[in-house]
């Protein structure tokens, strides 16, 4: 008997697996990379486990195709954010009204359910191409599991099964990560003629953030994400109230969209901080670059694109929305690895919040039009 989304939804729900980079303590991803193994190896996938991290595997599973056939894999997370702030029991994977309830059972065990159900059919299916299913750690933090992934394997296309209500996501921002070490000089707080007070000086940096996020918002480049922007997301500064503060530390965030670059972005705040010191002598700033999401997007005519929006049509009796989302998804990293992907996932409400449902009707879509896709795709 084929094998259900929902009923393997509710198992995946149950293992608790949240991301101890978001919660340390919590127990990780271990345990669910277990039974996603266990499963994929007694249904005669090839199975490999990446574990580059001690205690953190990402699992791919590989139906050999017969030849002659182009590649496809399915990419999803199995971390999730906490347990702690869900009301009610959030590993209880209950299922009313059509609801499957509980921790990532939106974002997004819905996708990984779904995509392992698609990968036996399609493996049953015997198709001319291989088909890898890589189910993904640490999406939810820095993202080290496609990363693995995207070093050891190739694939002519992806697709990525994060929810996004069975419509097709062609574009998403990207971010850089920056502190901003703005420079004063310690002295007691009754010798001004002494000191030079760090956190003022933060503060003429950050009426300049404001305005370069007005610019940039003014000024939307993309069809589908309009504009990038930048925020103050960190600031500390200051020993005691009787001294001048030697320092005042800012960091933000600025979000892309396709054309700019972590080079093009650091090139912008230097530009800032450079006007500011050109205005005030006394002003001095170090910029720290941090982590750098590239954005991501995949052109309408693209093979996989084309072959999932059929597929879609075909199962749900009209042609999916394309959509463009604002956050930041592993699409970014499989492209950024020469593999055109594109985010196709289930229906549902409250990614991280304090309920979170899969719509079961849309789970198992996704898993018919993921199988569908894959035959045409892979011949």
């Amino acid at each position: 008997m084929p094998e259900s989304a929902i009923d393997l939804l509710a198992q995946l729900v149950r293992i608790p697996s949240v991301n101890p980079d978001l919660v340390p303590g919590s127990a990780g991803e271990a345990a669910i990379a277990d039974f996603c193994q266990a499963w994929l190896a007694a249904r005669g996938f090839e199975v490999h486990r990446l574990e580059a991290r001690p205690g953190r595997p990402s699992i791919v599973g590989i139906a050999r195709g017969t030849g002659g056939g182009r590649s496809l894999m399915l990419n999803g997370h199995y971390d999730t954010v906490t347990l702690a702030t869900y009301e009610g029991d959030p590993l209880s994977a209950e299922r009313r009204n059509g609801r499957l309830y509980g921790r990532g059972a939106y974002d997004m065990k819905s996708g990984v359910a779904a995509m392992m159900v698609a990968a036996v059919r399609s493996k049953r299916a015997k198709l001319a191409g291989d088909l890898l299913v890589a189910c993904v750690a640490d999406e939810e933090h820095a993202s080290f599991g496609t990363e693995e992934v995207a070093r050891r394997f190739r694939a002519d296309a992806a697709i990525v099964t994060e929810p996004s209500h069975l419509e097709l996501t062609v574009a998403h921002k990207g971010f850089a990560w920056f502190e901003v070490v703005v420079e004063g000089k310690a002295a007691h707080g009754s010798r001004p003629d002494l000191g030079v007070d760090a956190i003022t000086k933060a503060g003429e940096f950050l009426v300049a953030l404001g305005e370069w996020d007005r610019r940039l918002r003014a000024s939307p480049t993309h069809p589908r994400l309009g504009a990038g922007s930048v925020h103050a997301s960190l600031i500390k500064g200051g020993q005691e109230l009787s001294s001048y503060p030697a320092e005042c530390r800012i960091h933000l965030e600025r979000r892309t969209v396709p054309g700019e670059t972590g080079a093009s972005v650091i090139a912008e705040l230097q530009a800032i901080v450079d006007g500011i010191a050109a205005r005030d002598q006394n002003f001095r700033a170090e910029i720290l670059p941090g982590l750098v999401r590239s954005p991501f997007e995949i052109g309408e005519d693209a093979p996989v694109v084309q072959a999932l929006r059929a597929a879609a049509t075909a199962r749900l009796g009209k042609a999916p929305a394309l959509r463009a989302e604002p956050f930041w998804t592993d699409c970014a990293i499989l492209a950024g690895a020469g593999i055109p992907a594109v985010m196709f996932g289930a229906d549902g409400e409250g990614a991280h919040a304090a309920e979170e449902w899969a719509d079961e009707a849309s789970v198992e879509a996704l898993a018919d039009i993921l199988t569908d896709t894959a035959a045409s795709f892979c011949g």
